[in-house]
This record gives C-alpha cells, sequence and structure tokens, in this order.
C-alpha cells in the first residue's frame, strides 16, 4: 500500500503509443470522432491533423441546423482542412447532402491536387453540375475516381489518367471523345463504371480498349459502345431504361467476340432487343465457357427477343445461375414454337443449379418452365415470384408446374407470389 500523502502517477498509455498506431488509429474512426481527439492530451491536439485518408460522408450533417444549412457545414470542414492539415492527402471521399452550390470545391481539389491525391470520390447531388477546374486534372496519380453530378471538360493537353485501376461516373456529363480517351489512356483499369452519364455527342459511340478490365457497368444502349479488347472482363451488366435513337446496328457475334473470360452477365430488355435487331443466329458462333452466370429480361409476347434469349444460353454451356424477369405481356398470350420442348431437343443445362424467374403467369413462360425442368439434371433450387394481385388466375398453371416432371431428382419449385418486381437486371 503506497504511503498517505504521496501521489499515484500513473503512466499516460495513449501519449506513449507508436505514432504509426496512433495514425492507424485515427484512419479507422468517423472524421468528427478523429478531431475529437485532440482532447485527451496535449500530444494528441493535433494527431488528426496527420491524416491521409479524410472521409466527409453524410454523418457530418447530423443536427437539424446542419440538414438544413448543409452548405455551411461543409464551407466549415473545408476551411479546417485546407488550413490544419500538414501531410499530403491521399485519399479523400466527400458525400455530403444535397446542396445549391459547391463552395471552395476548386479550392479543395487545388490543394489535393498538389499533394499526391490517388484515391477521390466526389458524390455531389446539387441543382447544378459541378464543372471540374483544371486542377483537377492535373492529378496524374490517380488510380481510384469516383465522380456524380459533375461536367467533365478536360483541357486540350489532358492525356489521361495512365494509373487508373477504377473509374465510376454517376449521372456525370462528358463528350463520347473525352470518355473514350479518359479511358483508352487507362491501360491498367480494371473496373468501370458508367452510370446515367449522358455523353455530349451521342451520335458517336465508344471502343472499350481496356486489356485489364475486368468489371464493366455501362447504363445505356448498347449501340453506342463497341468492346474492342477486354480479354479478362469477368462481369459485364448492361443496363437501359429505354431505346436508344442511335441508329447503329449491334451484331450479336460481333459484340461477345472479345468477351473470352466472361462469368457474369446482365442485359436488360431494351439491350436485348438492340442485339435481335441484327439478327440472331440459332447459338453464336463460339462458346463462352466460362459464362456461370446469366441475368435476362424478356418478354414472351416477342419472338426475337425470345429466339436471343436461347442463343445466349445455348452459347453458354457451363451455366450455373440463370435469372429471368418476364417483361409483361397478356397473360393468355400464345404459346411461341419456339419454346416447344420438341423443338428444343439440343438446349440443355447440364451444370445449371439454380434459377430464379419472375413471371406473370403467361403459357409461353409457364412452358418455358416446364422446359429447364425437364432440361437441367442437376437442378436444385428453382425460385418462382410473381406479382399478379389475381393468384386465381395462374393457379391451376403454377399447380402444373409444382407436379410436372423434372430431370433433377433434388429440384426444388419454391414460389413466392405477391411480390415487387425486383429492379435487377432490368
Amino acid at each position: 500500500m503506497p504511503p498517505t500523502g504521496k501521489k499515484i502517477h500513473c503512466p499516460d498509455v495513449l501519449s506513449n503509443l507508436p505514432e504509426d498506431v496512433i495514425d492507424a488509429i485515427l484512419m479507422f474512426l468517423p472524421l468528427q470522432d478523429a478531431v475529437q481527439t485532440s482532447i485527451l492530451s496535449k500530444k494528441w491536439r493535433y494527431y488528426w491533423c496527420r491524416l491521409q485518408a479524410l472521409t466527409l460522408d453524410r454523418s457530418l450533417w447530423k443536427t437539424e441546423k446542419d440538414k438544413e444549412y448543409p452548405t455551411t457545414k461543409l464551407v466549415n470542414v473545408m476551411y479546417h482542412i485546407l488550413t490544419f492539415v500538414t501531410r499530403p492527402i491521399t485519399k479523400f471521399s466527400l458525400d455530403p447532402p444535397y446542396l445549391e452550390s459547391c463552395p471552395k470545391m476548386d479550392n479543395l481539389l487545388h490543394f489535393l491536387s498538389k499533394n499526391g491525391i490517388n484515391h477521390l470520390v466526389l458524390n455531389l447531388a446539387s441543382t447544378n453540375l459541378y464543372k471540374l477546374p483544371v486542377s483537377f486534372f492535373t492529378c496524374l496519380q490517380m488510380k481510384h475516381l469516383t465522380l456524380q453530378y459533375c461536367l467533365i471538360l478536360p483541357p486540350p493537353d489532358f492525356t489521361g489518367f495512365d494509373r487508373l485501376i477504377r473509374l465510376e461516373l454517376y449521372d456525370v456529363t462528358i463528350s463520347s471523345k473525352s470518355l473514350e480517351s479518359l479511358i483508352g489512356h487507362a491501360k491498367f483499369l480494371e473496373h468501370l463504371a458508367l452510370v446515367n452519364a449522358p455523353v455530349l455527342d451521342i451520335s458517336d459511340h465508344i471502343q472499350i480498349n481496356t486489356p485489364k478490365l475486368r468489371f464493366l457497368d455501362y447504363t445505356s444502349s448498347i449501340r453506342s459502345i463497341s468492346l474492342v479488347n477486354v480479354p479478362l472482363l469477368e462481369e459485364l451488366c448492361l443496363t437501359s431504361d429505354e431505346p436508344s435513337e442511335n441508329s447503329r446496328i449491334c451484331d450479336i457475334a460481333t459484340f461477345f467476340e472479345s468477351c473470352n473470360s466472361l462469368e457474369h452477365l446482365h442485359l436488360s430488355y431494351d439491350n436485348i432487343k438492340v442485339l435481335a435487331e441484327g439478327g440472331v443466329p440459332k447459338r453464336l458462333p463460339f462458346d463462352l465457357t466460362c459464362v456461370k452466370r446469366l441475368c435476362l429480361c424478356i418478354g414472351f409476347d416477342e419472338v426475337d427477343v425470345v429466339l436471343c434469349g436461347l442463343c445466349l444460353i445455348r452459347s453458354f454451356p457451363y451455366l450455373q445461375y440463370l435469372e429471368i424477369e418476364m417483361k409483361y405481356c397478356c397473360v393468355d398470350v400464345p404459346a411461341l414454337e419456339c419454346l416447344e420442348v420438341e423443338g428444343c431437343s439440343d438446349l440443355t443445362f447440364p451444370h445449371l443449379i439454380e434459377v430464379k424467374l419472375f413471371v406473370i403467369g403467361s403459357i409461353p413462360e409457364m412452358q418455358f418452365i416446364k422446359l429447364l425442368l425437364s432440361k437441367s439434371q442437376v437442378l436444385k433450387r428453382m425460385l418462382i415470384e410473381s406479382w399478379i394481385e389475381d393468384i386465381r388466375r395462374i393457379d391451376k398453371r403454377l399447380d402444373e408446374l409444382a407436379n410436372c416432371w423434372r430431370a433433377s431428382p433434388e429440384a426444388e419449385v419454391v414460389f413466392d407470389l405477391n411480390k415487387v418486381p425486383y429492379n435487377n437486371p432490368v
């Protein structure tokens, strides 16, 4: 027991932590919490200023006042960043609530461009598109870039970010020439997402010539792109909400010619229609043996769309997972000859394990489901979803499916009715 009247001096564990440990602790804290560590001790007062990765997300706008005046909050935070941060910021992410304007953003990007930024996320929901300043195009160390609600107008001497690995553009505006240049100079690009990204000259189309690319998410008509050189592409998601006005014909065999490593394919209804316009062979002149998962949206009242879907299925001999959303059509539409089991004797699914279908109960749909069950020797589960309000209209047909013959003795058919339509892959 210590002598009475003498103070006990406890070691200051926090102050004695190695600096690299302190940096690691701060990196995993939300920015607001990291700044508040300055009150722990005199030594910790300015440790947060050493952060090299900053995330300004919606958690910073917590109070009602913050939500009412988000721009004021953003200006204050940016002032502290520009004034107090002492180390180069290599990773920066900004995701504020809706802004009427983006004040001091040019100053911030100029600051980041001088400090070796290589990972940048700008999710800017505002009234007007934010025009990226010239300083942005000098960030030549950039490896990961995500932009939303931005206007991209590169200067004439801009040659792209040649170290870029990941590029995501959401609701941005850019010319097709600038976009193609941006992608074409990124020889190490592996991940590319172009979602609702309108181009200024829609008459042109973009050539995707990226030999390292592994993932592509493109939300627009496939008329506007060509997959020129994508030998490592593993996942391809092509969605579109409306038909393209571009008159360019898209040949289905030419489009998939470079996709030798493709494993996952998502195709929307509009893009399947575009592929079908150029004429649909019974199968592609080559098999894509790596494809394991296929997601489609088709309408069984349109023969060319159905034939296009069957063409793809025939060309993916090792398909394991199939997901199809049936586009709405008349429930009592006549059966299609192309779906008759006798006419699909060459169609087999030797590796198909799981199927997910969203149906409306038409006769061709039921015929197609029977075809799947009769041709899938290793099928384990088929999930059938529907949003039909009057279930009695299709009850009889569903009863037939529950009792129809299945090639796989382990195949389980599960019904989930009155379900809201899912959005993927439409």
